[in-house]
């Protein structure tokens, strides 16, 4: 049964790439939202359009304002070099706000009818050429291991009645910020390249998908687990790095060797030179169509 009726929605994390574009289409399809943020000043300012912003400390419970949905998009970014504590924030900033949130889901008389959960395709791990579906298994490795943390709290509110979605978002792609926009630099100065052997596949995602799987997560009640937030046709990198190339009209002629990355992430580059090709089966078949299928198309239209 699908639900068109105007609804209030809480979002954490509002103010991001993928929560601001979020805000933005609630409020073009007559929905209210109301956002958590550490910064309420700063998120008034960028969400002028919100019903209310209240302060929120991400892993402390608090009351809730009421609302019929919950959309929970907050999170350590993952993009930078990684040592200890940058991973432990990255952790806890994921598991410990599902679980503060959740707590707080318990305490209110009327409780949303759905929460929807950010995750990640890290919960996959790295893979070679097969192909990782909703029904996959959980990988081994740092990111798998935060984002199987992250969705068992947030499957947690299934205990108090709540309808759980998780969507498991890939590489972003949009104007004007996420991963594209720090890939653009060295593409424009002509010195582009693929990220070490250029193998590795790449699970990227237009951010109107993102929205749009997150909108449908929120308005059909027959949606319910796992989704994956990745377009259905993965390509690896040199394919990625060329197709950039070709849409900026730079020359793509060098590669940038994995011990580069090494030196500038750490860590992090495992994260970068990982192959994972991960297809939306589910999040297909319970009827979601995406707008942007093929990188060419869709890269032209981040950078027209």
């Amino acid at each position: 049964m699908t639900t068109q009726t105007p609804s209030t929605v809480l979002v954490t994390g509002g103010t991001g790439f993928i929560g601001s574009r979020l805000c933005e289409a609630l409020h073009e399809k007559g929905h209210d939202f109301i956002v958590l943020s550490r910064r309420p000043d700063a998120a008034r300012s960028k969400l002028p359009h919100a019903k209310a912003v209240e302060a929120w400390e991400p892993d402390a419970e608090i009351v809730l304002p009421n609302a019929h949905c919950v959309v929970h998009l907050a999170g350590e970014t993952v993009a930078s070099k990684w040592n200890s504590e940058k991973k432990r924030r990255i952790r806890e900033s994921r598991v410990l706000s599902t679980r503060a949130l959740v707590a707080s889901f318990s305490k209110m008389e009327t409780k949303p009818e759905v929460f929807v959960c950010a995750s990640a395709i890290g919960y996959y791990g790295a893979g070679t050429d097969e192909a990782f579906t909703e029904e996959s298994q959980v990988g081994s490795d740092f990111l798998a291991e935060v984002c199987q943390a992250w969705e068992a709290e947030a499957q947690s509110a299934e205990e108090l009645g709540i309808r759980v979605v998780r969507i498991r978002i890939g590489l972003v792609l949009g104007a004007n910020g996420g991963a594209l926009q720090q890939m653009l630099l060295p593409f424009k100065m002509g010195v582009g390249g693929r990220l070490g052997s250029g193998n590795q596949w790449m699970s990227w995602v237009h951010i109107d998908d993102v929205v749009g799987i997150i909108l449908y997560a929120l308005e059909n009640r027959e949606v319910v687990g796992a989704l994956n937030a990745t377009a259905p046709e993965p390509v690896r990198n040199t394919e990625f790095t060329k197709t950039l190339g070709r849409v900026l009209h730079r020359p793509t002629l060098f590669p940038v060797p994995s011990f580069a990355l090494k030196l500038r992430f750490g860590e992090f580059t495992n994260f970068l030179l990982m192959s994972q090709r991960v297809l939306p089966e589910r999040t297909q078949a319970v009827g979601y169509e995406f707008r942007y299928t093929k990188i060419e198309p869709t890269l032209q239209a981040c950078l027209s």
